[in-house]
């Protein structure tokens, strides 16, 4: 049988329906449980799974293991061996959701596509959309034959605080910061202790929910109007947020709207934030 076609980045949940039970396809959960709002939304029970569906924990298990920062990018090694456990191979189709609808999932679509694997998509709308279409959840994670995975690690998808610092005044290249607008001007406080309130200089301000309608994802003829009007016109943006994960709902709005150069700062404010010579503004 051949396999389907993946419509990167980003599939429809009547997509999903269609390919679920293909074995070429790879279901993955990349739910991660937010320090701020927005909330998991109600609806239905849990701890539920799309059918296949295995867990991508990139917050205790796919993540560098030696530092304090929170759920920073793993060595290609480690990333490796716990997605072959998942049963991706290097030829897999794989789609990304969560239980909130677009907010962790494109964490771990940014995840393989640093590591060289582009047969990747986030599900829109995630298991909300997936649950107000009538559509069947399980309570159980299947098993699931190890994969042949390889990692092809590649550059520029995740910078450091050192990219970030140059881009600040580099002409043609834009950090946008995707935190929510209190904490960016510094009125509201930082969901994780010891960090400084305010923003990087000359950052601007595009809360990630702003690239929403109701838990998917804006067209992308409304998202290159949304960053139009941030960038003017800047072909390279830098992005960031609290950890490094929303920073990814930047990057997959980004892409739907016709960006290609993008980078993620790893660290975010989880690092940047902390007391240390790197520039702060509050409001």
């Amino acid at each position: 049988m051949t396999s389907p076609e993946l419509p990167v980045p980003l599939v429809s949940v009547r997509w999903l329906e269609a390919h679920i039970d293909d074995r070429s396809l790879v279901v993955l959960d990349a739910t991660f449980h937010p320090v701020a709002p927005p909330p998991p939304p109600a609806g239905y029970p849990g701890p539920v799974y799309l059918p296949h569906a295995r867990v991508f924990d990139f917050n205790e298990r796919i993540c560098d293991q030696n530092t304090s920062l929170p759920h920073m990018m793993p060595s290609a090694e480690l990333f490796e061996r716990e997605v072959r456990a998942l049963g991706v191979d290097t030829d897999s189709r794989v789609v990304i959701y969560d239980r909130i609808g677009t907010f962790s999932s494109p964490r771990g679509w940014w995840m393989f596509k640093a590591m060289g694997h582009d047969r990747v998509a986030v599900l829109d709308g995630g298991l909300p959309a997936w649950h107000a279409a009538g559509l069947p959840l399980v309570s159980e994670i299947e098993p699931r034959a190890p994969g042949n995975f390889v990692a092809h690690p590649q550059p520029g998808f995740f910078c450091d605080a050192a990219h970030v610092l140059e881009s600040l005044d580099e002409p043609g290249r834009v950090v946008l910061d995707a935190r929510p607008e209190g904490r960016f001007l510094g009125r509201a406080p930082e969901p994780r202790p010891g960090l400084r309130p305010g923003h990087m200089p000359h950052a601007v301000n595009l809360p990630f929910m702003a690239l929403h309608d109701q838990g998917r994802m804006r067209s992308p003829e409304q998202l290159a109007q949304i960053f139009q009007g941030k960038v003017q016109g800047s072909p390279e943006l830098v992005l960031s947020c609290g950890s490094g994960v929303t920073a990814c709902v930047l990057a997959l709005g980004a892409s739907l709207a016709g960006y290609s150069k993008l980078s993620v700062y790893d660290g975010s404010w989880s690092e940047w934030g902390l007391p240390s010579s790197r520039p702060v503004v509050s409001e």
